[in-house]
């Protein structure tokens, strides 16, 4: 699979939300956050900022779900990718790739 243009394929991330006294939100209360963080599976033709395994944070009120190959995936532009943190957990990551996000 390839996705054309300024699309991108990712798996979205179920994460245990916690506050920093220690408690941990409910599915309901975590759904108010306005970023979630998801893996690339695939990006672009003409996606220059972010690559193939990259974990990001994107709006989560953007994109579509598609099944393909029964797999579910979400497809995103990469304008509404905020955040691109590099697969090891890294938050300094660093690209030499000017982002082209407008």
């Amino acid at each position: 699979m390839k996705p054309i243009g300024k699309y991108i394929i990712i798996n979205k991330i179920v994460e245990q939300v916690k506050t920093d006294s220690g408690l941990i939100l409910s599915d309901d209360e975590a759904t108010t956050f306005r970023y979630k963080k998801a893996e690339v599976v695939k990006v672009g033709t003409e996606v220059t900022a972010i690559a193939d395994g990259d974990i990001i944070y994107y709006d989560r009120n953007t994109g579509h779900t598609m099944i393909i190959d029964e797999t579910t995936y979400s497809v995103i532009t990469e304008r509404d990718v905020v955040v691109v943190d590099s697969p090891d957990g890294d938050s300094a990551y660093t690209s030499d790739k000017p982002c082209q996000c407008n």
